[in-house]
């Protein structure tokens, strides 16, 4: 099924900040995020076991359990399975060491397998207090998790959590299954093969301002062709393109930090924010169904919503194009 069919608006809440990425956030600070992105209509939530090793999961669904279940759209993924012991080691999340440091102590364990794929969905189920996921994304079977071994974690999928997740899809028990990646390559293996058919995938950080020349290459117009769609996660480039200093889950260098000063100050001149250049950028593509950004306090919900709804000129796009800060390629708002 299309997600175009299945989201319920453009704009979603990305929890992986729930997790305590970067930093700790005190969990009423995380419920008061989550209660606001309710209360001002958003009805889309993604998450993930490997959000603080399930910490965004219980976060969010201390509140959403409490909802109308038919009220919202729901994801999560698989590929990590939390369990109930203590890490004892230091974790290796590859070039995202340290991410989720302020998270819950419980070990991880990073598999792809069929039995692992529905120990997962029953861990998230339970985190979350609900009886069903709308949409389930394998998580992170890339380079840059498992360096040159991503090959064999993504035939550990295909044998695995993608037949699973087709099966659980073609029984209704799941709308809508795909990949949930950093990087294009894994999302373009998977639109090649035969069977199973992925009906949509999230891609992180590769479809934004700032980063989204190697998408259009390639991957887009596989998905283009073969009409699946695609969710946008990091519009912000991890915050660098909303105020913060990551990109890439890391400090922004300094060909990064020059090249956001060009984008806002090319936005000053136009009266816009960059945050609305970044929300609208990203869904401008024919094949993008929704953006996802993530937020740990209930005013960035507003500020999102404002971003997404304010009037950009098109004279904007058009200076955009103009001094190369953005891919001939790319599609913009309004056909610029």
């Amino acid at each position: 099924m299309s997600l175009k069919n299945i989201l319920p608006g453009r704009l979603g809440f990305g929890t992986a900040p729930l997790g305590n990425m970067f930093r700790a956030i005190p969990d009423e600070e995380a419920r008061a995020t989550v209660e606001a992105a309710w209360e001002q209509g958003i009805r889309y939530f993604d998450t993930a076991p490997f959000y603080g090793a399930g910490l965004a999961e219980e976060r969010l669904g201390r509140v959403i359990s409490a909802k109308p279940r038919d009220a919202y759209v729901l994801s999560t993924k698989v590929g990590r399975v939390i369990l109930d012991e203590p890490e004892t080691d230091v974790p290796d999340f590859g070039e995202k060491g340290g991410l989720f440091e302020h998270g819950n102590p419980n070990k991880i364990v990073h598999e792809w397998t069929a039995e692992a794929t529905e120990r997962s969905i029953e861990g998230s189920l339970k985190r979350l207090g609900v009886d069903r996921l709308d949409i389930v994304w394998v998580h992170d079977i890339a380079q840059d998790f498992h360096g040159d071994a991503w090959l064999q974690k993504f035939e550990e999928a295909r044998t695995g959590a993608f037949r699973v997740l087709s099966r659980l899809r073609d029984e209704g028990v799941i709308k809508a299954w795909g990949l949930g990646v950093n990087k294009t390559e894994p999302i373009e293996l998977t639109l090649a093969l035969d069977e199973p058919r992925p009906d949509g995938f999230l891609l992180a950080g590769r479809y934004t301002l700032l980063d989204h020349e190697h998408a259009l290459q390639r991957l887009l117009p596989m998905a283009q062709e073969q009409n699946v769609d695609m969710v946008v996660g990091g519009p912000y480039s991890s915050g660098v393109l909303a105020g913060g200093s990551h990109f890439e889950y890391q400090q922004a260098p300094p060909e990064i930090i020059e090249r956001v000063g060009r984008l806002k100050a090319l936005a000053g001149e136009h009266g816009i924010s960059i945050k609305a250049a970044a929300l609208q950028f990203s869904l401008a593509h024919p094949v993008a169904a929704a953006v996802i950004p993530g937020a740990t306090r209930p005013s960035r919900i507003a500020e999102d919503i404002a971003a997404l709804n304010e009037d950009i000129p098109a004279a904007f796009w058009h200076d955009l194009r103009a001094g190369g800060l953005v891919s001939p390629a790319a599609p913009l708002p309004d056909g610029a």
